[in-house]
Protein backbone atom coordinates (compact mmCIF):
# COMPACT_ATOMS: atom_id res chain seq x y z
CA UNK A 1 0.00 0.00 0.00
CA UNK A 2 1.14 4.28 -0.13
CA UNK A 3 2.23 4.86 3.44
CA UNK A 4 -0.19 7.69 4.66
CA UNK A 5 1.02 11.18 3.62
CA UNK A 6 1.92 13.51 6.32
CA UNK A 7 -1.30 16.07 6.05
CA UNK A 8 -2.76 12.86 6.75
CA UNK A 9 -1.29 12.18 9.69
CA UNK A 10 -1.68 15.18 11.48
CA UNK A 11 -5.27 14.81 12.56
CA UNK A 12 -4.91 11.49 13.78
CA UNK A 13 -1.28 12.19 15.35
CA UNK A 14 -3.52 15.27 17.13
CA UNK A 15 -6.96 13.07 17.95
CA UNK A 16 -4.24 10.89 19.70
CA UNK A 17 -2.49 13.49 22.11
CA UNK A 18 -6.09 14.76 22.87
CA UNK A 19 -7.07 10.99 23.74
CA UNK A 20 -4.53 10.24 26.31
CA UNK A 21 -5.09 13.11 28.02
CA UNK A 22 -2.97 15.81 26.43
CA UNK A 23 0.66 15.10 26.54
CA UNK A 24 3.00 11.28 26.21
CA UNK A 25 6.10 9.84 25.17
CA UNK A 26 6.63 9.02 22.12
CA UNK A 27 7.21 5.02 22.64
CA UNK A 28 3.42 5.71 24.04
CA UNK A 29 2.21 8.01 20.80
CA UNK A 30 3.78 5.59 17.78
CA UNK A 31 1.61 2.37 18.58
CA UNK A 32 -1.66 4.53 18.88
CA UNK A 33 -1.19 6.52 15.92
CA UNK A 34 -0.30 3.49 14.47
CA UNK A 35 -3.97 1.93 15.30
CA UNK A 36 -5.77 4.91 13.29
CA UNK A 37 -4.30 3.07 10.08
CA UNK A 38 -5.27 -0.53 9.93
CA UNK A 39 -4.81 -0.36 6.47
CA UNK A 40 -0.85 -0.55 7.60
CA UNK A 41 0.81 -3.88 7.13
CA UNK A 42 4.00 -5.49 8.63
CA UNK A 43 5.87 -4.46 5.60
CA UNK A 44 4.97 -0.81 5.97
CA UNK A 45 6.04 -1.06 9.53
CA UNK A 46 9.18 -2.36 9.03
CA UNK A 47 10.19 -0.16 5.94
CA UNK A 48 13.59 2.25 6.35
CA UNK A 49 14.57 5.32 4.37
CA UNK A 50 18.13 5.25 2.50
CA UNK A 51 19.70 6.76 6.19
CA UNK A 52 18.55 3.52 7.46
CA UNK A 53 15.89 4.71 9.69
CA UNK A 54 12.25 3.72 10.25
CA UNK A 55 10.28 4.90 7.95
CA UNK A 56 6.90 5.32 9.78
CA UNK A 57 8.03 6.77 12.78
CA UNK A 58 10.11 9.10 11.06
CA UNK A 59 7.15 10.51 9.32
CA UNK A 60 5.46 10.94 12.48
CA UNK A 61 8.23 12.87 13.78
CA UNK A 62 8.12 14.85 10.99
CA UNK A 63 4.46 15.48 11.66
CA UNK A 64 5.18 16.23 14.76
CA UNK A 65 7.68 18.85 14.15
CA UNK A 66 5.66 20.50 11.24
CA UNK A 67 2.33 20.91 13.82
CA UNK A 68 4.98 22.65 16.36
CA UNK A 69 5.99 25.26 13.67
CA UNK A 70 2.28 25.77 13.59
CA UNK A 71 1.33 26.24 16.97
CA UNK A 72 -0.56 22.95 17.38
CA UNK A 73 2.04 20.83 19.67
CA UNK A 74 4.61 21.42 21.74
CA UNK A 75 7.29 20.08 24.22
CA UNK A 76 6.87 20.78 27.93
CA UNK A 77 9.78 19.21 28.67
CA UNK A 78 12.65 16.90 26.72
CA UNK A 79 10.68 13.58 25.63
CA UNK A 80 7.40 14.40 25.87
CA UNK A 81 4.44 15.57 23.16
CA UNK A 82 1.71 17.53 23.93
CA UNK A 83 -0.70 19.11 22.10
CA UNK A 84 -1.63 23.26 22.52
CA UNK A 85 -5.14 25.01 23.14
CA UNK A 86 -5.18 25.89 18.84
CA UNK A 87 -4.49 22.34 18.46
CA UNK A 88 -7.53 21.19 20.36
CA UNK A 89 -9.28 23.81 18.37
CA UNK A 90 -8.04 22.33 14.88
CA UNK A 91 -8.96 19.09 16.53
CA UNK A 92 -12.73 20.41 17.30
CA UNK A 93 -12.86 22.29 14.18
CA UNK A 94 -12.28 19.20 11.86
CA UNK A 95 -14.56 16.78 13.81
CA UNK A 96 -17.21 19.18 13.60
CA UNK A 97 -17.00 19.85 9.71
CA UNK A 98 -17.46 16.29 9.44
CA UNK A 99 -20.17 15.94 11.64
CA UNK A 100 -21.87 18.61 9.14
CA UNK A 101 -20.72 16.80 6.18
CA UNK A 102 -20.11 20.39 5.08
CA UNK A 103 -19.55 20.62 1.10
CA UNK A 104 -16.13 22.41 -0.20
CA UNK A 105 -16.18 25.07 -2.47
CA UNK A 106 -13.74 25.12 -5.57
CA UNK A 107 -11.46 27.39 -3.67
CA UNK A 108 -11.31 25.52 -0.47
CA UNK A 109 -10.66 22.42 -3.05
CA UNK A 110 -8.11 23.93 -4.60
CA UNK A 111 -6.25 25.36 -1.32
CA UNK A 112 -6.46 21.72 0.27
CA UNK A 113 -5.04 20.53 -3.27
CA UNK A 114 -2.43 22.86 -3.23
CA UNK A 115 -1.42 22.36 0.51
CA UNK A 116 -1.04 18.25 -0.38
CA UNK A 117 1.04 18.72 -3.17
CA UNK A 118 3.06 21.15 -0.89
CA UNK A 119 3.55 18.69 1.81
CA UNK A 120 4.45 15.70 -0.57
CA UNK A 121 6.89 18.02 -1.87
CA UNK A 122 8.72 18.47 1.65
CA UNK A 123 8.21 14.90 2.41
CA UNK A 124 10.27 13.90 -0.67
CA UNK A 125 13.41 15.83 0.47
CA UNK A 126 12.84 14.65 4.10
CA UNK A 127 13.54 10.70 2.81
CA UNK A 128 16.36 11.77 0.73
CA UNK A 129 19.41 10.36 1.56
CA UNK A 130 22.43 12.85 2.55
CA UNK A 131 24.14 12.24 -1.12
CA UNK A 132 20.54 12.89 -2.69
CA UNK A 133 19.83 15.79 -0.80
CA UNK A 134 23.48 17.39 -1.33
CA UNK A 135 22.66 16.72 -5.15
CA UNK A 136 19.38 18.40 -4.52
CA UNK A 137 20.67 21.55 -3.03
CA UNK A 138 23.17 22.14 -5.99
CA UNK A 139 19.77 22.02 -7.93
CA UNK A 140 18.24 24.43 -5.64
CA UNK A 141 21.06 26.68 -5.54
CA UNK A 142 21.12 27.24 -9.36
CA UNK A 143 17.32 27.68 -9.17
CA UNK A 144 17.76 30.00 -6.57
CA UNK A 145 19.80 31.97 -8.68
CA UNK A 146 23.73 30.90 -8.20
CA UNK A 147 26.05 31.20 -11.44
CA UNK A 148 28.94 29.02 -9.77
CA UNK A 149 29.15 26.62 -7.05
CA UNK A 150 32.04 25.11 -4.98
CA UNK A 151 31.58 22.54 -2.51
CA UNK A 152 33.70 22.79 0.22
CA UNK A 153 34.75 19.17 2.22
CA UNK A 154 37.37 21.17 4.69
CA UNK A 155 36.31 19.26 8.61
CA UNK A 156 37.07 23.08 10.27
CA UNK A 157 34.85 25.38 7.83
CA UNK A 158 32.64 25.91 10.52
CA UNK A 159 29.63 24.61 8.65
CA UNK A 160 29.88 25.89 5.89
CA UNK A 161 28.70 23.88 3.15
CA UNK A 162 29.96 25.54 -0.02
CA UNK A 163 29.86 28.82 -1.85
CA UNK A 164 29.64 30.80 -5.31
CA UNK A 165 28.40 33.30 -7.25
CA UNK A 166 24.45 34.73 -6.89
CA UNK A 167 22.86 36.85 -9.43
CA UNK A 168 21.39 40.01 -7.92
CA UNK A 169 19.95 42.01 -10.51
CA UNK A 170 22.92 42.93 -13.50
CA UNK A 171 25.21 41.93 -10.50
CA UNK A 172 26.43 39.10 -8.64
CA UNK A 173 27.86 38.53 -5.05
CA UNK A 174 30.30 36.37 -3.24
CA UNK A 175 27.96 34.09 -1.18
CA UNK A 176 28.24 31.19 0.76
CA UNK A 177 25.64 28.80 1.50
CA UNK A 178 24.86 26.12 4.47
CA UNK A 179 22.23 23.37 3.93
CA UNK A 180 20.48 21.45 6.49
CA UNK A 181 18.21 18.56 6.47
CA UNK A 182 17.04 18.36 10.27
CA UNK A 183 14.06 17.41 11.89
CA UNK A 184 14.79 20.17 15.22
CA UNK A 185 14.70 23.78 14.32
CA UNK A 186 17.88 26.02 13.82
CA UNK A 187 19.37 27.42 16.66
CA UNK A 188 20.84 30.61 17.07
CA UNK A 189 24.25 29.11 17.73
CA UNK A 190 24.30 27.24 14.28
CA UNK A 191 23.40 31.28 12.78
CA UNK A 192 26.31 32.51 14.78
CA UNK A 193 28.99 29.78 13.85
CA UNK A 194 28.01 29.78 10.20
CA UNK A 195 28.74 34.18 10.49
CA UNK A 196 31.62 33.50 11.98
CA UNK A 197 33.59 31.14 9.14
CA UNK A 198 32.36 33.62 6.32
CA UNK A 199 32.62 37.16 8.20
CA UNK A 200 34.86 39.28 6.23
CA UNK A 201 35.01 37.07 2.72
CA UNK A 202 31.34 36.93 1.77
CA UNK A 203 29.16 38.98 1.61
CA UNK A 204 25.99 37.24 2.31
CA UNK A 205 25.59 34.05 3.46
CA UNK A 206 21.89 31.57 2.79
CA UNK A 207 20.82 29.30 5.60
CA UNK A 208 18.05 26.86 3.94
CA UNK A 209 16.67 23.79 5.80
CA UNK A 210 13.53 21.53 5.28
CA UNK A 211 12.87 22.40 9.13
CA UNK A 212 12.53 25.76 10.49
CA UNK A 213 14.24 28.59 12.65
CA UNK A 214 14.01 29.70 16.25
CA UNK A 215 13.21 33.01 16.61
CA UNK A 216 16.56 34.34 18.26
CA UNK A 217 17.53 32.27 15.00
CA UNK A 218 15.58 34.54 13.34
CA UNK A 219 16.56 37.78 15.02
CA UNK A 220 20.27 37.23 14.70
CA UNK A 221 20.39 36.60 11.18
CA UNK A 222 20.33 40.73 10.43
CA UNK A 223 22.98 42.13 12.24
CA UNK A 224 24.47 45.88 12.03
CA UNK A 225 28.21 46.15 11.10
CA UNK A 226 27.65 41.99 10.26
CA UNK A 227 27.35 39.95 6.95
CA UNK A 228 23.51 38.60 6.67
CA UNK A 229 22.43 36.16 7.25
CA UNK A 230 19.08 34.91 5.05
CA UNK A 231 17.29 32.30 6.30
CA UNK A 232 14.94 29.93 3.77
CA UNK A 233 12.84 27.33 5.35
CA UNK A 234 11.11 24.00 4.05
CA UNK A 235 8.20 26.26 3.56
CA UNK A 236 10.72 29.00 1.86
CA UNK A 237 12.89 25.89 -0.45
CA UNK A 238 9.13 24.61 -1.64
CA UNK A 239 8.36 27.94 -2.68
CA UNK A 240 11.36 28.12 -4.39
CA UNK A 241 10.50 24.86 -5.77
CA UNK A 242 6.91 25.99 -6.82
CA UNK A 243 7.95 29.20 -8.67
CA UNK A 244 11.34 27.73 -10.65
CA UNK A 245 9.46 24.49 -11.54
CA UNK A 246 11.98 22.84 -9.89
CA UNK A 247 10.61 19.28 -9.75
CA UNK A 248 6.92 20.47 -10.48
CA UNK A 249 5.18 21.51 -13.49
CA UNK A 250 3.01 24.49 -13.35
CA UNK A 251 -0.53 24.09 -15.21
CA UNK A 252 -2.64 27.69 -14.82
CA UNK A 253 -6.24 27.13 -12.81
CA UNK A 254 -9.17 29.48 -13.65
CA UNK A 255 -11.70 30.09 -11.26
CA UNK A 256 -14.83 31.84 -12.43
CA UNK A 257 -17.38 33.51 -10.39
CA UNK A 258 -20.13 35.75 -11.00
CA UNK A 259 -20.50 39.17 -10.63
CA UNK A 260 -24.13 40.55 -8.96
CA UNK A 261 -24.67 43.40 -11.58
CA UNK A 262 -27.32 45.13 -13.35
CA UNK A 263 -26.70 44.23 -16.88
CA UNK A 264 -29.10 46.10 -18.02
CA UNK A 265 -26.95 49.28 -16.96
CA UNK A 266 -24.97 50.91 -20.10
CA UNK A 267 -21.75 51.17 -17.92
Amino acid sequence: MVMPKQREIEIPLLQVLFEIGGSGKPSEIYPLVTQKFPQLTQEDLQATLASGGNKWTNRIQWVRQKLITEGYMYSPQHGVWAITQKGIERLQGKLEKESINEPKNLVELYEEYEQGIRSQLLERLLELSPSQFEAFSKKLLRAYGFVSLENTKISNDGGIDGYGKLKVGIATMNVAFQCKRWQENVGRNEIDKFRGAIQGEFEQGIFFTTSDFTEQAKNASIKKGAVPIILLNGEAIIDIMIEKGLGVEKRPLYLFFERVQDFSDDD
